[in-house]
C-alpha cells in the first residue's frame, strides 16, 4: 500500500486503502460486510457515500470512528488521517479506546448520527452534552463551555439558544434536535465532519435549510465532510465528489459532475436510470427499477458484487475482483467492461479498444 506522503498530506485529510470490516458470530462463518474499501477525502471538500440501505455506508463511518459494534473488527486495510499535514496516523491499527483515538474522535473527527432522538441522552439537558464535549477536549471551565454552548446552538440556527440549552432533547422538533447534534460535532471545529443521513426523517423544507446549514458551517470552519446518502438529489446539491457503494464494496468515484454526466460502473448507471423524471413524456413511462435483489452478504459472489443483477456482467464478472481502472482525472470504478478486450460493447463506457462518442469522456 502507498504510504501517504506529506506532499499527498497537504490535500489529501483521509484515506482508506483496502479496507475489510468483518462481523464475527459464535455460531456462524463471519460475514465480510464491507471489502476492500478505497475512497480518498480531500481538506475542505464533501465527498458524498452513496448507495442502497444496508450496503455498508454508516460502519464505513463508523469505523473511522473505530465506533463498531463488539463483534465487527477491521480485518484487513489502513485509515490514513492527517490532519496537521505531517506523518499520517492509521486509525484502524488505534484501539477503540486508546488516548489516541480519543483525542481524534469529537476533537479532530465528529459525526452527526443518523437519528439525533436515539443519539442524544434523554436524560441529559442539550447545553449539558454540548458542554461535555467542549470540556473534554479543550480543558476549560463550565461557564466558559457553557458560553460557547450558547454560541453554538445561536450560530446553527436554535431560537433563544440560552434558554433552548436548557431543554432535553424530547422538548425539541426533530430540526431542533438535528440542529443540536450539528452544533455538538462542532463543538470543537473538526477537520473532518461525517454526516451520516442527517436529512432522511426530516421534511423536504426543513432538509433544505440543514443541507444549507452545513454548507455554511463548512464554509466558515473550512473543514472536509463526508456525507452519506442515498438521496442523489441531495448528492448533486452539496457533493464535490461522490463514492457510490454496492454489497460493501465502492465500485465507482470521481467529480460529482462527471459521475453524473458520465457513470463508468453500471451499478452507477442502473441508480441515474431508476430516478424518476418530472417531464410530461416521462409521466406516463413506467419507473425503470434495478432488476433482482441485493445478494446476502452471506453469500457474497466471489467476484464483482454486482454481477447477480448487472445485464452487462461475463465471464470474470462471477469470479475475479475487479480492481480500480482509471476512467478519467480523479474519477475510477472497479469495472471488468473497462478492462478486457473482449467485454460486451456498452454504450457510454470507456472500454479498450473502442472509440469515444460523443458524450464520453476522451
Amino acid at each position: 500500500m502507498t504510504p501517504l506522503t506529506p506532499m499527498d498530506a497537504n490535500e489529501t485529510l483521509l484515506r482508506m486503502e483496502n479496507v475489510n470490516i468483518v462481523f464475527s458470530s459464535p455460531d456462524e462463518a463471519d460475514i465480510e460486510a464491507v471489502r476492500q474499501v478505497d475512497f480518498t477525502l480531500t481538506r475542505g471538500k464533501t465527498l458524498a457515500l452513496v448507495g442502497e440501505s444496508g450496503c455498508g455506508k454508516s460502519v464505513t463511518a463508523r469505523a473511522i470512528l473505530r465506533l463498531l459494534d463488539k463483534n465487527a473488527r477491521i480485518d484487513h486495510g489502513r485509515i490514513l488521517f492527517s490532519a496537521d499535514g505531517g506523518e499520517p496516523t492509521d486509525i484502524a491499527a488505534l484501539g477503540s479506546d486508546s488516548k489516541a483515538m480519543r483525542s481524534i474522535r469529537g476533537n479532530r473527527i465528529s459525526m452527526i448520527f443518523q437519528e439525533p432522538m436515539s443519539s442524544l441522552s434523554p436524560v441529559h439537558t442539550i447545553g449539558d452534552q454540548i458542554d461535555e464535549m467542549i470540556m473534554l477536549h479543550d480543558d476549560v471551565e463550565q461557564k466558559s463551555a457553557r458560553e460557547r454552548t450558547v454560541e453554538l446552538l445561536d450560530q446553527v440556527g436554535i431560537p433563544g439558544p440560552r434558554q433552548r440549552a436548557d431543554s432535553y432533547p424530547f422538548q425539541l422538533s426533530g430540526g431542533l434536535r438535528q440542529r443540536a447534534m450539528i452544533a455538538m460535532a462542532l463543538a470543537c471545529k473538526p477537520d473532518l465532519l461525517i454526516a451520516d443521513e442527517p436529512t432522511t426523517a426530516l421534511d423536504v423544507t426543513t432538509q433544505a435549510q440543514i443541507l444549507d446549514l452545513l454548507r455554511a458551517l463548512q464554509a466558515e470552519y473550512g473543514m472536509a465532510m463526508l456525507f452519506i446518502t442515498h438521496d442523489l438529489g441531495v448528492v448533486a446539491e452539496i457533493a464535490d465528489e461522490v463514492a457510490v457503494m454496492y454489497l460493501g464494496d465502492v465500485v465507482e468515484q470521481g467529480n460529482v459532475f462527471d459521475v453524473f454526466r458520465a457513470p463508468q460502473h453500471p451499478y452507477t448507471r442502473a441508480l441515474m436510470s431508476s430516478i424518476p423524471r418530472m417531464t410530461r413524456r416521462a409521466q406516463r413511462e413506467r419507473l425503470n427499477p434495478i432488476q433482482g435483489n441485493v445478494p446476502s452478504p452471506r453469500n457474497r459472489p466471489e467476484g464483482c458484487a454486482f454481477t447477480t443483477r448487472c445485464p452487462h456482467a461475463f465471464a470474470p464478472c462471477s469470479s475475479v475482483h475487479p480492481g480500480r481502472t482509471p476512467a478519467g482525472e480523479g474519477h475510477w470504478a472497479r469495472c471488468h467492461l473497462l478492462t478486457h478486450e473482449d467485454a460486451p460493447r456498452v454504450e457510454g463506457i470507456l472500454q479498450p479498444g473502442v472509440p469515444a462518442i460523443e458524450g464520453d469522456r476522451a
